[in-house]
């Protein structure tokens, strides 16, 4: 009898013990923490729960746009992540390394998300700016978070971030903005050109 308790115990402790090591690992990020340097943006994200959590969907993420790159350019999806792997580690030299860290997933994620329409999105949405039919600003709404948009103008493509407003919807790219109240817009397009007034075509 004693044997057989011995024996159950055993085997109760191999199970918690298998267990807590799963948790463990499922608790860290996609990437091994074993060699991480101490004090860098890795270690960060491996002794933070809730950026192991951001980079684990990001792996998530990738791993899903990089089947729908597939027979696009995944070499270009790679260097990508490679350099935006670059940048998260520059958030050693930001004021607040942790809030820096944290948008750079949110915003990965946010992108991936909306260029190889992983989520749900509404559009296209067509606008004829400044008057003028032929000036076509085509543009999709993607339920990212943040919430993004992508914006097409001629063979010009621009990813944009939604942005706090106190009315409608507002979104900032590199160089263009796109700011839409009750079916006008007024956007930018490029580095220091005029506004133009945008208005939805039907």
């Amino acid at each position: 009898m004693r044997a057989c308790r011995d024996a159950l115990l055993i085997v109760f402790m191999a199970v918690a013990w298998g267990s807590t090591a799963l948790a463990a690992e499922t608790a860290g990020p996609s990437f091994s923490c074993a060699t991480v340097e101490a004090g860098s943006i890795e270690q960060m994200v491996c002794t933070d729960a809730a950026l192991s959590a951001l980079d684990r969907k990001l792996a998530e993420v990738y791993g899903e746009a990089t089947g729908k790159a597939a027979n696009e350019r995944p070499s270009v999806l790679k260097a990508e992540q490679r350099g935006w792997i670059k940048g998260r580690n520059d958030c050693w030299k930001a004021g607040d390394r942790r809030a820096c860290v944290e948008e750079h997933y949110r915003l990965r994620i946010a992108e991936l998300q909306a260029k190889y329409r992983l989520v749900p999105s509404i559009g296209p949405v067509r606008f004829a700016c400044d008057g003028q039919a032929a000036n076509e600003l085509t543009t999709t709404f993607f339920e990212t978070d943040p919430p993004t948009m992508i914006a097409e103008r001629g063979d010009e493509v621009s990813l944009m971030v939604g942005q706090p407003a106190a009315s409608g919807a507002r979104y900032q790219g590199r160089n263009e903005s796109f700011w839409e109240h009750q079916g006008e817009a007024r956007v930018t397009w490029g580095y220091g050109v005029p506004e133009m007034t945008c208005r939805k075509a039907p």
